[in-house]
């Protein structure tokens, strides 16, 4: 089983052709309301790439709550332990343009209300074979989790910030976009924030969207993943959909190279679909593009 604990937000997407200058003011060609959240978005792609999987957060009391548990249970994923407080639910306002580039805004709402795991949140994550986390959540929540005895702790660490060093020594996986690996190393090449980052974890993936993916662990292991060629609609959720099928072959067993090459089937599927939750592949969808590979 995996556990995720992290965020659920409703994304209010505009696609427009180009995203405005400031103070420009531009019509868009569509809008739509979709389940998504850092948190949300990796349940939702384990459980549809095959995994049992378990959700913990917080929803608020307000008319997106229900949606979001609703999109949750949908997919498979067990809301038990989602929790509801009082005021609104997390969103996050998210303008795509043509080609696919996003740009987003997230206001945290009940994710803010989080302090740690809570409940029978602490005994879930003990039996599960991997905990998702990310950091849409407040950081102690994060580091409380991460702290709970028993799983392979994968971090997701997004939106970029400074991690504390009680969090990088519970975490056995770190997948970073090359953006956020710049940030949390000061490299600008990957290949170089990939070994800064092996200072700090046992394993580390650098996702570089349409160039693939990085892998380098400790133990002197490096690949290079391309990704497969693609047109992509929008990219929202492409490393939420990786992280979320990385850690779904990790947990059956796979080897570094074939986890990045099922994680990247899965982004490369979600990446052709307009939407976040709504863009993430199923497991035949991944095995059958595999086998065209």
């Amino acid at each position: 089983m995996i556990s995720v604990f992290g965020s659920a937000n409703m994304d209010l997407v505009a696609y427009v052709a180009q995203a405005p200058k400031p103070g420009e003011t531009l019509t868009g060609r569509e809008f739509r309301t979709i389940p998504g959240g850092k948190g949300a978005n990796q349940a939702i792609a384990a459980a549809r790439a095959g995994a049992d999987v378990a959700f913990l957060g917080a929803v608020g009391d307000d008319a997106f709550g229900p949606v979001l548990r609703a999109a949750l249970a949908e997919a498979g994923v067990e809301v038990a332990a989602l929790r509801v407080v009082p005021g609104p639910s997390g969103v996050a306002h998210i303008v795509v343009q043509d080609g696919g580039d996003n740009s987003i805004i997230v206001v945290p709402g009940a994710n803010g209300a989080v302090t740690g795991p809570v409940g029978r949140d602490a005994e879930i994550i003990g039996r599960s074979d991997a905990l998702l986390l990310q950091l849409e959540l407040p950081m102690d929540a994060v580091v409380a989790a991460a702290q709970v005895p028993g799983t392979e702790v994968i971090l997701t660490p997004a939106p970029a910030v400074p991690l504390p060093a009680e969090l990088l020594e519970t975490v056995d996986l770190l997948v970073p976009n090359e953006h956020e690996a710049a940030a949390l190393t000061g490299r600008d090449d990957p290949r170089d924030a990939l070994e800064a980052l092996l200072d700090l974890v046992p394993e580390a993936v650098v996702t570089l969207g349409a160039r693939g993916a990085l892998y380098g662990s400790r133990d002197g292991t490096r690949l290079r993943e391309a990704a497969v060629p693609v047109r992509a609609v929008d990219t929202t959720a492409a490393g939420d959909t990786f992280a979320g099928a990385l850690a779904v072959a990790r947990t059956e067993g796979a080897d570094p190279a074939r986890a990045l090459r099922f994680a990247s089937a899965a982004a490369a599927l979600s990446v052709q679909r307009e939407g976040a939750s709504t863009s993430m592949p199923h497991r035949h969808e991944i095995d059958r593009l595999l086998e065209g590979l």
